[in-house]
């Protein structure tokens, strides 16, 4: 049971790691970034690379990872997307031109990684040790990818919660077309969103390359988790974000040990479906008329 509940964490807490990330560029930019999961798998990649090429520790890689993913996003952001942002008659408007451009956008990415590395699987070993954990043996890879993934995740939420720079991006989020009168810039509030989004794919993916196998294809994968995790905990919510994605690895890793492991997509989106039945919302977000 300790194996499960600390594999179900280490899942849940990256799940929802990335779905953060998502939930902050569409509830603020209203960007339905589809290709956000291959930028997780390039900073997967990128820690590979600098782990077995140049010998760097990966926790220096994830230091490293963080403020790129941010200036790469930030860059995606105001040369793609806020052009459509300026020209979109209304945020429907927006987020259908935002899914086409980051449809294309994924494909250019992936694509980069096939031509670098090829569709192999890639891993390296670091705290690949088995630690005792009340009397069960965990890799200490996965527990120390479990804590820094909810330690990012709490810290990001109470900072939002807690900050100016956080209230001003919750009222952007709230109501664009008011933000403004408040003095808020709402491109900046955007494009900070967006950044904050690529900061955490790219943690995401830094971590998952410690313990994971990584190949070019499995960014995809990662997307669609993502946009459960998200609608499942509220469109904008990321403590919502944060239990969806640990509910959403229970699941997963309880399926997979007690019945198949070929079912945990199928519950996956079981789970999704459930949710989405009971609250169409999500768990934690507000219905509105």
């Amino acid at each position: 049971m300790i194996d499960v509940l600390i594999t179900a964490a280490t899942l849940g807490g990256l799940y929802a790691l990335v779905a953060m990330g998502l939930t902050l560029q569409f509830g603020v930019a209203r960007i339905l970034n589809l290709a956000h999961g291959e930028f997780l798998v390039v900073a997967a990649f990128f820690s590979f690379a600098l782990v077995t090429s140049a010998g760097l520790h990966p926790i220096l890689v994830l230091a490293l990872a963080i403020p790129l993913g941010f200036g790469v996003q930030w860059a995606v952001y105001q040369v793609l997307l806020a052009p459509l942002a300026r020209r979109a008659a209304s945020n429907d408007v927006l987020v259908m031109d935002s899914i086409l451009v980051t449809f294309g956008l994924l494909f250019v990415v992936q694509g980069a990684v096939l031509a670098g590395f090829g569709g192999s699987y890639y891993s390296y070993s670091y705290l690949s040790i088995p630690l005792d954990v009340l009397g069960t043996k965990v890799a200490a890879n996965r527990l120390l990818a479990c804590g820094v993934a909810l330690a990012i995740c709490l810290t990001l939420y109470f900072a939002l919660e807690r900050s100016r720079w956080g209230t001003a991006m919750r009222a952007v989020a709230i109501a664009p077309q008011f933000a403004h009168l408040v003095g808020i810039d709402v491109r900046s509030m955007s494009a900070l969103a967006f950044g904050l989004g690529g900061a955490m794919v790219a943690a995401s993916g830094v971590l998952i390359s410690t313990f994971l196998p990584i190949s070019a294809a499995m960014g995809i994968a990662f997307t669609l988790k993502a946009l459960v995790v998200t609608i499942m905990g509220g469109i904008g919510n990321l403590m919502g974000c944060l239990i969806a994605g640990l509910l959403l690895g229970l699941t997963e890793t309880l399926v997979s040990r007690l019945v198949d492991p070929g079912l945990t997509l199928a519950s996956t989106f079981a789970i999704f479906l459930l949710v989405l039945l009971l609250r169409p919302a999500g768990l934690f977000g507000k219905s509105t008329r």
